[in-house]
């Protein structure tokens, strides 16, 4: 599943090629996604210039005058630009044209994405607000997580993936800031520390930004607004690697599952 830094790095290939532009046309091959697309979506959106694109957790959000339109990549969705005259395939579902050259092309093989539209401020949408601080923000504070930790005898790793605390720690990013900080992933979230939540709080940080910067993690239906593939993978410490020896140790990683998602973590380095 595209994670924060895979949506981000859609957001940031994709914005320079189409922010500022009109929508010239709207073509919906498939509009039967997670909610069906507003049939209206042509006559909402041509004619109109995106003065914004942006980012609310895992929400491409492209502000109109008239309003936004929601976008998520469910669990096998890319965004890319392409031109008009390239041939759509089986699951390219979606292209908004601004010009014969500049087509956002969505593409969603399992067909889990959505694409709505509000005329609210996206805040105010039922899927953004109820959603925890940004993980890079300065309101997902050692404080903030620390608090949010307190009596909780939910595992730490349940807590931090919880996009009601905080968006975006998906499930490959939260076990490697856990190993990062030397946090088993099933420890009850009352058990961490305030030192180590300082810590924790900080990789978060380090590891999300980090992901941004190589262009997201490469998985096997991700693609960068680019059309690439992210590169981020190639230095994952734990996540995937269950049964293989610990970089840090040499220890054999161990996996247990937590919310019937993998929790790869070494019994040496964290505790």
């Amino acid at each position: 599943m595209p994670e924060l830094p895979e949506v981000e790095t859609s957001c940031r290939g994709v914005a320079p090629h189409i922010v500022g532009r009109t929508v010239k046309q709207v073509l919906v091959r498939n509009a039967q996604l997670r909610w069906p697309i507003d049939d209206n979506l042509a006559g909402i959106l041509e004619g109109r210039k995106l003065l914004e694109l942006s980012r609310r957790g895992k929400y491409m959000l492209f502000r109109f005058k008239h309003g936004h339109l929601l976008m998520h990549l469910g669990m096998s969705g890319s965004v890319r630009i392409v031109e008009a005259s390239d041939e759509p395939q089986k699951h390219d579902h979606v292209d908004i044209v601004f010009g014969l050259d500049t087509v956002l092309r969505f593409t969603d093989p399992r067909r889990f994405g959505v694409i709505l539209w509000t005329d609210d401020a996206p805040e105010k949408h039922k899927l953004i607000n109820h959603l925890g601080p940004e993980p890079l923000s300065e309101d997902f504070s050692v404080d903030y997580l620390y608090q949010k930790t307190r009596k909780r005898k939910q595992a730490i790793k349940v807590l931090i993936m919880d996009s009601k605390v905080v968006v975006g720690v998906g499930n490959i990013y939260a076990n490697e800031s856990l190993f990062m900080t030397g946090i088993r992933p099933g420890r009850a979230a009352g058990r961490v520390t305030r030192a180590e939540v300082e810590l924790l709080v900080s990789n978060i940080k380090q590891v999300l930004q980090k992901a941004i910067t190589q262009g997201g993690t490469t998985l096997k239906d991700f693609v960068g607004g680019d059309g690439k593939p992210g590169y981020f993978a190639q230095e994952l410490s734990v996540y995937g690697r269950e049964g293989e020896p610990c970089l840090r140790c040499g220890s054999i990683l161990k996996s247990q599952r937590h919310v019937q998602r993998a929790s790869v973590y070494c019994p040496q380095c964290q505790k």
